[in-house]
């Protein structure tokens, strides 16, 4: 598939040649992810490893992707901005200090309005299909009913990607080919990392924008807290610029939500609990902490730090990447112990989502 990253990025050296076979792509890991500093399957994922690999933390940004491709674009209706309004725009870069402080930085590339790493495999809306689904796709969520399925039919402003529907083909083809090893390589390593320390926090790192209505009830719950804590600013309608998501804490220790929480506050940022977002896929999906696994997951309000409309990057960029490395370090000071809930080691495993052949 041709590519091209609006705009421009950086790219990072891999130690893959071009066009290699990757065992992520069918679910077979053989390296050990944490070997090397940077891995990447082209066009999927790149995961950026820590020099030395001493805390539990991972910061997963699924939603910052920005290589297109040309077919995509010119298959949409829409231009490469409006495209890209769908974006967790340099969200990535907002943690990428995190390598710094012993941690894991994963991210996509894939853009999310051609695939979302953060829904389900098969969540999908059928009025952008030529043709029947297959039983296995969900297709009565809120999100598929509304557009914004693993294959988006609009983008988040609300308008239509596709002059026509398309095949379900298509779908199937996009999941399979960047969804799936996403969560492959995603998977694989919360399992190397639980197995190192004896859990692991990811941290699911997002943007939101900046019409946000802070007084909506939670997608995924009752909102308004953790334990009957108020979130802050719940009261006056605006003040509200990072949401922190734990599903009312059914994915997260409480003692980690705090520490995120009471930092970002004494950073003077206004700070929500679950409302209006408490979490999405991969944190219901990856967040077990009976079994060690500790996913929290933050939405950054846009206007922080860029210019929406144009998805530019704002001057407040620096400033909020200067807090957010201090959100990671912070994070990556938790002792291990307090990811473990009980003495004895977990067994399941860690597992991507299913995807049917």
């Amino acid at each position: 598939m041709t590519s091209y990253s609006l705009p421009d990025s950086k790219k990072a050296q891999t130690g893959k040649a071009e066009g290699e076979e990757n065992d992520l792509q069918d679910g077979n890991i053989q390296q050990d992810i944490s070997s090397s500093q940077i891995s990447r399957q082209d066009g999927c994922w790149e995961i950026f490893a820590p020099p030395d690999h001493t805390t539990p933390l991972i910061c997963n940004s699924p939603h910052s992707g920005r290589d297109y491709s040309s077919e995509f674009v010119t298959g949409s209706i829409l231009d490469a901005v409006a495209l890209r309004r769908s974006e967790d725009a340099y969200v990535d870069e907002l943690f990428a200090a995190t390598p710094e402080y012993g941690a894991h930085l994963v991210k996509a590339l894939f853009p999310r309005a051609y695939v979302d790493a953060n829904r389900e495999p098969f969540e999908l809306d059928p009025k952008m299909f030529s043709d029947s689904l297959p039983s296995y796709v969900n297709s009565r969520s809120h999100r598929a009913a509304g557009g914004l399925g693993t294959v988006a039919r609009i983008v988040s402003d609300g308008n239509n990607i596709y002059a026509d529907k398309i095949p379900y083909a298509e779908a199937k083809h996009r999941i399979r080919t960047y969804y799936k090893p996403y969560h492959v390589a995603l998977a694989e390593l919360i399992q190397q990392t639980r197995q190192k320390f004896g859990g692991a926090l990811v941290l699911d790192c997002h943007s939101m924008p900046s019409s946000i209505d802070d007084e909506k009830p939670a997608k995924n719950g009752s909102g308004g807290g953790v334990n009957g804590r108020k979130s802050a600013g719940q009261e006056q309608s605006g003040d509200i610029n990072i949401v922190l998501g734990d599903r009312n804490g059914a994915s997260c220790a409480l003692e980690i939500t705090n520490i995120a929480y009471d930092l970002l506050r004494e950073m003077g940022y206004g700070v929500a609990l679950n409302n209006p977002y408490s979490g999405g896929f991969n944190t219901q999906h990856y967040g077990r902490p009976a079994h060690h696994i500790h996913v929290l997951q933050i939405e950054i309000c846009r206007s922080l730090y860029m210019d929406e409309h144009n998805v530019e990057r704002g001057p407040g960029i620096g400033k909020l990447q200067q807090d957010m490395t201090e959100l990671v370090s912070a994070l990556a000071d938790i002792s291990p112990a307090v990811l473990q809930h009980s003495d004895e080691p977990p067994q399941a495993p860690i597992l991507p989502p299913f995807i049917p052949e």
